[in-house]
């Protein structure tokens, strides 16, 4: 009795391994005892069908979901989730479904073997992908698929490759103060990573509506601020940047003062926004000569501001499919018609996504080509002092996946990035993630020249020195070399913050000027071997009043004599400029050095380099009476002649205003 007991259950047993192992149709023969459920399923089939043929992949999905937990072994419905899954968010949970279908029925659908090379792609199984790869192109000779299976039969050799070279970083996540059960994405930070802002698709956006296209929320742009706690819970940068339609942040200047905002208009377009004290402007058409007919999308600007890099699908002017191109500004304030950026940062495949670090060197952007894993992979690309941009580097796994890898920052320090990705373990449907290397990484990096970052920051505020209250100031950087203004800015008229990046290899003349204040000026020299810094100055302006000295910082003479070399004439019109605005101001100019040598020799010394500034301001056109000059030596020391740094601080020129 017993003996026939077991049989039964091993004839089961094997009938039911028998039974999961065939493509079971969905009909009621097939399930003689469930035939309401049998029904339900195909109409759930049906209304499936119907989602997917309106390219509602999410949809569809969950109505297939319901019709496999009844019948689990059918070929075409296991494909059809697969398919969903490959076209949505959840790529890489298309394998198993693929795989099931292909061990249902080997012929379920002509492209079964590429959507299954496809599945083991993402999933990072190269040699398989590469099996079914090419055993599709076996049994399809005529495909239109033939270059792209190629290429991704490339890819993942490449993949196999990085992932061998694998970079240690840690990929974390941001957190819930920004990230949502929605869809958060391109983060853009400040050059000093105070800031974060980013889009998101969430519930409580501008208007409230969702888009019937793909039926998820209109986009938003959020910020938040990063504290010693750690990010601050983001909140909507409010109207009129966000409205009730899309509205997205594809850029950022590097002192967070400037946006670029992506408009769905004329096919795609680039607006700007300024913050004006607390508050943003209007966002406004950034040029007709960036924005075209064509589709124009994310955009960076160089640390300077005279260079505006873009992504454009401008056919006219390509090197093949999405383009990186750049545009310049000239004297008057206007862009100029877009440059394509050219080879070997474009293929002829798509590019996305650039980012230009506030070094002003280093190039970031997403490609199709070049050495990619698969879909859009990040590379870096390092331009060398004659302007040119060598072959991109693949910036690595893990950051780099086989799907698509987009919209990529880092902070000035080159040690944190940022990124939007999809991970199962993530607080919605894609998220922000942070990028920190660790130490060997970096370690490693530091040992390489070409991926030193060569940069300051230079940053703080500028108040009264009276009242302490903020002031919108312009601020110059000089070329002191070359005698001629860089870049200009202005410091935020409600905080007084301002943020400016300096790229290594020059010496630069800072100014600081408004109105009714003597202007402050300060002086960097900066080395092309200098690395990463970041330097907080506050500046207190001095309003024109008698009795007020100011340091001229951006004066320099041959060593031991009183003639003025060019890199000073900067520093010298900035003083021509007060007295044409100021007419009945009258100064002194005085020279002072350290204690080294007599007071004799130093006092001739300083009061002929005073003497010889009076005089290029008499050349300018001001008048000798409104002008005097003294030396002072070192009987007036503004620090400690004991320190090299103080003695250098001594050797100055100022000018005091005598009356007004």
């Amino acid at each position: 009795m017993l003996y026939k007991k077991l049989t039964i259950i091993l004839l089961m047993i094997f009938s039911i391994s028998c039974f999961a192992q065939q493509d079971v149709k969905f009909k009621s023969s097939n399930f003689p005892n469930q035939k309401s459920q049998v029904k339900t399923a195909k109409r759930q089939i049906k209304s499936g069908d119907y989602s997917m043929s309106q390219n509602n992949y999410s949809e569809a999905l969950n109505f297939y979901l319901k019709a496999n937990d009844f019948n689990p072994n059918n070929s075409e419905l296991n494909y059809k989730i697969g398919y969903c899954y490959y076209y949505s968010l959840e790529k890489y949970s298309c394998l198993k479904y693929f795989e099931k279908a292909y061990q249902l029925d080997k012929k379920v659908d002509s492209d079964i073997e590429y959507y299954l090379a496809r599945g083991y792609h993402l999933n990072y199984f190269f040699d398989d992908a590469i099996k079914y790869y090419k055993k599709y192109l076996q049994e399809n000779i005529s495909s239109d698929k033939t270059d792209e299976v190629n290429l991704l039969i490339k890819h993942c050799k490449n993949g196999a490759e990085l992932i061998k070279d694998s970079i240690h970083v840690e990929i974390i996540n941001v957190g819930d103060a920004i990230n949502s059960q929605f869809k958060e994405y391109r983060p853009l930070i400040t050059a000093d990573g105070s800031q974060m802002i980013f889009t998101s698709r969430r519930k409580g956006t501008t208007g409230g509506k969702i888009d019937l296209n793909d039926g998820e929320y209109y986009e938003d742009v959020y910020i938040s601020e990063h504290t010693e706690y750690g990010w601050t819970r983001a909140k909507s940068i409010g109207r009129p940047i966000n409205t009730p339609e899309h509205d997205a942040v594809v850029g950022i200047s590097p002192d967070g003062q400037k946006l670029f905002i992506y408009k769905d208009v004329n096919g795609g377009d680039i607006y700007e926004s300024e913050l004006r004290g607390s508050r943003y402007s209007r966002p406004s058409d950034i040029s007709p000569n960036v924005n075209s007919k064509y589709h124009e999308s994310n955009a960076c600007i160089s640390p300077d501001g005279k260079t505006l890099y873009f992504v454009s699908d401008n056919t006219e002017n390509s090197v093949g499919g999405r383009d990186i191109f750049y545009s310049t500004l000239d004297d008057n304030g206007n862009w100029s018609k877009p440059i394509n950026i050219g080879k070997p940062i474009n293929t002829e495949y798509d590019e996305e996504g650039v980012f230009i670090h506030p070094d002003g060197r280093t190039l970031y952007f997403s490609s199709k080509g070049h050495k990619t894993m698969g879909g859009y992979d990040i590379f870096k690309s390092v331009k060398d002092k004659n302007g040119i941009w060598p072959d991109p580097v693949n910036i690595g796994y893990p950051i780099n996946t086989p799907g698509d890898d987009v919209f990529f920052i880092i902070s000035a320090s080159g040690k944190t990035g940022y990124y939007s990705s999809f991970r199962a373990n993530g607080h919605g449907l894609y998220d922000i993630y942070e990028i920190r290397y660790a130490q060997e990484e970096e370690d490693q990096i530091s040992e390489s020249k070409e991926n030193k970052v060569y940069v300051t920051l230079l940053k703080g505020t500028i108040k009264d020195s009276h009242t302490l209250s903020a002031l919108e100031a312009d601020i110059e950087i000089i070329d002191n070399e070359k005698n001629e203004v860089v870049a200009s800015f202005i410091s935020n008229s409600s905080t007084g913050k301002y943020l400016v990046s300096l790229p290594s290899g020059k010496n630069y003349g800072i100014s600081v000027s408004k109105d009714g204040y003597l202007f402050h000026s300060e002086n960097f020299n900066l080395p092309d071997t200098a690395e990463y810094q970041e330097v907080t100055l506050d500046i207190f302006l001095q309003r024109i009043e008698v009795g007020t000295k100011v340091v001229l910082k951006n004066i320099f003479f041959d060593y031991d004599k009183s003639s003025l070399r060019q890199e000073s004439t900067a520093e010298l019109d900035r003083v021509v400029s007060i007295l044409e605005k100021e007419p009945s101001l009258k100064i002194e100019i005085s020279g002072h050095t350290d204690n080294k040598g007599s007071r004799d020799y130093n006092l001739n010394l300083s009061r002929n380099r005073a003497k010889t500034v009076v005089e290029y301001l008499i050349k300018k056109g001001i008048s000798s009476e409104r002008l005097e000059y003294k030396g002072y030596a070192f009987d007036e020391p503004i620090a400690d002649n004991n320190t090299e740094e103080g003695r250098q601080l001594n050797r100055r020129v100022e000018f005091k205003i005598l009356s007004k």
